[in-house]
């Protein structure tokens, strides 16, 4: 019997608010160490803190931002300003939450290329010091891709689905609420189509491991990927038929208990993760979810070279600038190119972090 079910209830409602989504700035020290590298700046804990802290910073933040995902370096550290991480985001009205994964492993008996989530072990411990520590949501990403020689394996989309199943009664059982998170990597040259085909047989094994485990539906969160063609495919789907087949998908598999769905960035550019995202939300469905995001780079890329070249102010400006147009975007009030952006490519091929 999962204990804290009203208070899941709330903060899972709270974090798919209208209007808002999440900031994800939860990279590992490994991979803020390569944005960093991008804008010449060492990867220190000194740089580390003072780039989020001002991150944290950012007057009126919670206006568009519900939830900020935190790398466990952040959930207990001070803010330069004085206190600690945890009471800036308060200040700004956002809801902590923690990555709980612990990145990805070869699966064995697969494709070399798929693997599997590690962190279950000691997962329960974890998350109840993360609850008393003030975290009040995880995320766990497991990661799938698509090929010509037949991945993703059954083998890999049950794995991945009973982990993220596993990983999502664990965190409810001690009072946070899961962001279940299967991502489709971009790579590859499939079509918009296949990506649907294999996206449907994802979400399907994941809530049927769902059911299975008891998780509360009404105290999660999904973060997918968009449903788009591979990056090497040359005919690149138009917004309208990336918002048309991915809000069909989500219709499809997503249970109607599920509060929201915070749709990753994924690769795509800052401006495009906004854009399609609007043309979702302008469209009819049938289902009542909210459709929002929970970006990283689309958030943080014009951010970061702002930070670069003009100091704090600088950059909590570009922040500002696209946590609006994404918390339009999530209402379908967006008009393109109305926020600066960042025209650069955020693709990375086999993306970890």
């Amino acid at each position: 019997m999962i204990e804290k079910q009203d208070e899941l209830r709330e903060t899972a409602s709270l974090l798919a608010a209208k209007g808002k989504g999440l900031l994800a700035v939860d990279e590992s020290t490994p991979t803020i160490g390569k944005r960093l590298a991008g804008i010449n700046v060492e990867n220190t804990e000194a740089n580390r803190q003072a780039y989020r802290g001002m991150l944290f910073n950012a007057q009126g933040l919670g206006n568009y931002i519900s939830g900020a995902i935190l790398f466990e370096e952040t959930l207990y550290q001070n803010h330069l300003a004085g206190g600690t991480m945890l009471a800036k985001l308060d200040e700004l009205g956002i809801i902590p939450g923690i990555k709980v994964d612990k990145g990805l492993s070869p699966l064995a008996g697969a494709n070399p290329i798929e693997t599997w989530c590690k962190g279950l072990e000691g997962l329960a411990e974890r998350t109840a010091e993360y609850y008393q520590r003030g975290a009040r949501f995880a995320k766990w990403r497991a990661v799938l891709q698509i090929t010509a020689d037949g991945c993703p394996s059954d083998l890999a989309i049950k794995e991945n689905a009973w982990g993220l199943a596993r990983y999502a009664r664990t965190c409810q059982d001690s009072g946070l609420v899961p962001i279940i998170e299967p991502e489709i990597l971009m790579d590859g040259d499939h079509t918009i189509e296949r990506t649907a085909e294999v996206q449907e047989r994802i979400l399907n094994e994941v809530y049927k491991a769902c059911e299975e485990n008891g998780v509360l539906l009404e105290g999660t969160l999904l973060k997918p990927s968009m449903t788009v063609s591979g990056a090497d495919n040359a005919d690149t789907a138009s917004p309208e038929e990336v918002a048309k087949i991915t809000v069909r998908t989500m219709d499809r598999c997503v249970p109607d208990a599920v509060p929201g769905i915070m749709f990753l960035s994924g690769g795509l550019t800052e401006e495009d993760a906004s854009v399609y995202l609007n043309t979702m939300n302008s469209m009819d469905r049938k289902s009542p979810w909210s459709m929002t995001f929970s970006y990283g780079r689309a958030l943080q890329q014009s951010c970061l070279q702002a930070w670069k070249d003009g100091g704090d102010t600088a950059g909590q400006k570009a922040l500002m600038a696209r946590a609006q147009a994404n918390s339009e975007a999530s209402m379908g009030d967006y008009v393109s190119g109305s926020q600066p952006s960042s025209q650069a490519t955020l693709f990375e091929a086999g993306y970890k972090y």
